[in-house]
């Protein structure tokens, strides 16, 4: 076989096997890219700079959601501060405080964008965020019937099925298909007004208890429509949401979710939920799944969520996060090198050290 032929062979060869990566799940070149020059080294760090898409992370750390109060749902001068201060205390990618995207939840005393009022407030944040070379995406949630209301004059509260909450106690009365397809056009118009203010993405709430995760869990979920019963029914509300907001805003805008990967109750959501709903997105284009779950089984433990988190993370190319009792930097760094796991959520140890990634690269950076 002369020379000429023998290229002509090899390169045929690698043209199939990018093609071929690229169907795989939502491997843009970017990320393919990315993830195989990360097989060329020697040991992958967890201040490795990445990509998502087209978004670079300076680092494998993200600061996972806590909630940011305040009365009107406003951005105010404190939740800046924060911000101000996360980014500089050397994070890459920060997740705001889950996020109203229903007016009719307001009296809970956090942020929200449900109308455009809270545009400019976003764009504050971003800059906050932005200024110091960090990522931020808003997190977007419904809060169902895991709401406390305020007054008398609340609206009446909307959920899956008419079944108490175990958390709040309130009996929800049940949605209509009109109701869900109006919460899934309030999650769209959302995540408009957080690419309008510039975030780098948006992260859906699938988890701890909230709207979506209702729909999930057969113990809320008790609708003989095509929104419940089977498990494909169950996860529809998730997956149509999903598929609202990346219509609504292009294939270019990150667009993350978090996930439940199990429950502590009877009827809820179970590891094969969490692989089956994980898998699904990813074919749908799905660009980073957060895992978490019911912290109350893990008191005492590190990285709660790493053995689901690992399956999934085997299954599908769309890069996941792990959120859960990450506080270890040896104990993360060695996670990612020996799973595929590629990023590590960190909450509440950045609540009382925001500056905690910078003294992690002071320590350790050098062994890079």
């Amino acid at each position: 076989m002369n020379t000429s032929r023998v290229l002509n062979l090899v390169l045929a060869v690698c043209l199939v096997v990018v093609l071929v990566t690229k169907q795989k799940g939502n491997v843009t070149m970017d990320t393919w890219y990315t993830d195989n020059l990360a097989i060329e080294q020697k040991e992958k760090t967890l201040f490795d700079e990445t990509y998502i898409g087209r978004m670079k992370l300076k680092n494998r750390f993200v600061r996972a959601s806590v909630g940011d109060h305040t009365e009107d749902g406003k951005v105010t001068d404190k939740i800046i501060d924060r911000y101000v201060a996360l980014a500089a205390g050397g994070v890459g990618t920060i997740l705001t405080g889950y996020t109203l995207v229903d007016e009719a939840e307001k009296e809970t005393n956090i942020l929200a964008m449900y109308n455009d009022e809270f545009i400019d407030g976003g764009r504050q944040l971003v800059e906050a965020a932005h200024r110091n070379g960090s990522n931020i995406l808003m997190q977007l949630v419904s809060l169902g019937s895991s709401i406390y209301p305020k007054s008398d004059t609340h609206p009446v509260v909307l959920g899956v099925s008419p079944v108490k909450n175990l958390q709040s106690g309130i009996v929800p009365k049940e949605m209509t298909v009109e109701d869900i397809h109006r919460i899934q056009s309030q999650f769209a118009d959302a995540a408009v007004r957080a690419q309008k203010a510039g975030f780098d993405g948006i992260e859906i709430h699938a988890c701890h208890g909230y709207l979506l995760h209702q729909f999930a869990a057969p113990y809320y979920n008790r609708r003989t429509d095509h929104y419940g019963g089977n498990r494909e029914n169950r996860y529809r509300m998730t997956i149509e949401t999903y598929e609202a907001i990346r219509q609504a805003v292009g294939k270019d805008f990150q667009v993350w979710i978090k996930i439940q990967s199990q429950d502590g109750f009877e009827e809820g959501v179970t590891h094969e939920d969490c692989l089956y709903i994980c898998e699904e997105l990813a074919k749908r284009g799905m660009d980073a799944i957060e895992i978490s779950g019911n912290f109350m089984d893990f008191r005492g433990n590190t990285t709660f969520f790493r053995d689901i988190a690992v399956q999934v993370a085997e299954r599908i190319s769309v890069p996941v996060i792990v959120t859960g009792g990450n506080r270890e930097y040896e104990e993360m760094g060695k996670m990612i090198n020996e799973t595929n796991i590629a990023y590590v959520g960190m909450a509440r140890p950045l609540i009382s050290q925001l500056d905690l990634i910078n003294q992690f690269f002071e320590k350790y950076g050098s062994k890079k």
